[in-house]
């Protein structure tokens, strides 16, 4: 797990997969932790994406970086206490300004059952559980 949250890091920008109804949605994230030895991401409770994880927490993200690719499928477990949101954003001080822990806005999830897979066009893929 920790060379998952190590390629997201250096990625910089990561884009997570969601379902809307029938809709695949994808868009750009950028925060991932480990705390209590879980992958965890970040997100507002108020945007679309909580809402379509709450529906169905089946997502998958995919980034790129130096000539390799990451993805990563599983289901995001909502963790409501104040030390993840604290541990998440402690990590991300630049969030300050739009979220706080406790705020009954910021949202960090932990996967459950992932399958992270580091690919190139010139090594085999490495498979990651977690």
């Amino acid at each position: 797990m920790n060379k998952v949250n190590d390629f997201l890091k250096q990625a910089g920008t990561y884009y997570l997969a969601t379902v809307d109804g029938d809709q695949p949605r994808v868009r750009p994230f950028g925060t991932v932790n480990i705390f209590e030895g879980k992958l965890y991401i970040q997100t507002g409770l108020k945007k679309d994406v909580a809402k379509q994880i709450a529906a169905n927490p089946k997502v998958e993200l995919c980034a790129f970086k130096d000539g390799s690719w990451i993805r990563v499928a599983g289901e995001l477990v909502l963790d409501e206490r104040i030390e993840a949101q604290k541990a998440m954003l402690d990590a991300y001080p630049e969030l300050g300004g739009m979220y706080q822990p406790g705020d009954g806005n910021t949202a960090v999830y932990y996967f459950k059952d992932a399958v992270a897979t580091i690919s190139s066009f010139t090594a085999a893929p490495e498979i990651i559980r977690f």
